[in-house]
């Protein structure tokens, strides 16, 4: 007769188990990152914020982009050129400067600066002289070379033929466009108050193959 043996288990491997972890999470921990993403969000917020207001302020009181609308300025500037204007930059002659048309404020015109407070101004035979010195204009030597033999680009004139006053009065600027022949400026509208004036045109970043600074002297 065979005998069977009963085995007590002392021999097995012992199963050992750990506790189940809960996927449920607590009031506080979903607290905890509530106030996280809350905290996050805000920061965003404030990020944009601060940088839209350095925007702003550089706009308003720095810089700001401006489009040219019309001619009055060709060669130097075109239709639908897109600049960048300085409006903390001192004003001198020859700046391109922007200002409310005064004859219609809603407008912005964009001229060039040729006589400062105190000068005389004179043109005769395409010359420029200001205060009886003759002044190159180096900006307008490709327009007056494409004229045609007898005619002027720039009509003869004097100050007081064309604004009544020998000299620009205190803070006031006389203005014109390099399109001599089709702009209206201070020929036209008389002195720019120079409060008035935004800024200079230092830039221009649109059409991209003109991309570079203005052309002032």
């Amino acid at each position: 007769m065979s005998k069977i043996n009963f085995s007590d288990g002392q021999n097995q491997p012992e199963t050992s188990f750990e506790p189940r972890k809960s996927r449920h999470t607590s009031p506080s921990q979903k607290r905890k990152e509530n106030k996280s993403r809350g905290s996050e969000f805000l920061s965003t917020l404030l990020y944009f914020v601060v940088a839209l207001i350095i925007f702003l302020l550089i706009r308003y009181f720095l810089f700001a982009p401006v489009s040219v609308d019309g001619e009055s300025m060709v060669p130097t500037l075109e239709d639908r050129d897109r600049l960048i204007l300085n409006k903390i930059d001192s004003i001198d002659r020859f700046d391109v400067v922007v200002f409310p048309a005064p004859d219609d404020p809603e407008k912005q015109y964009i001229k060039r600066i040729i006589g400062l407070p105190g000068d005389t101004i004179r043109y005769q035979d395409d010359a420029l002289y200001i205060n009886g010195e003759k002044v190159e204009e180096e900006y307008l030597k490709s327009s007056v070379e494409e004229m045609s033999t007898g005619g002027n680009f720039t009509e003869d004139f004097s100050l007081a033929s064309k604004t009544g006053e020998e000299t620009v009065p205190e803070d006031s600027y006389f203005v014109m466009g390099d399109n001599r022949q089709n702009s209206k400026d201070s020929r036209v509208f008389g002195f720019v108050d120079a409060t008035t004036v935004s800024g200079t045109a230092i830039l221009r970043i649109w059409p991209l193959e003109e991309f570079g600074t203005i052309e002032n002297d």
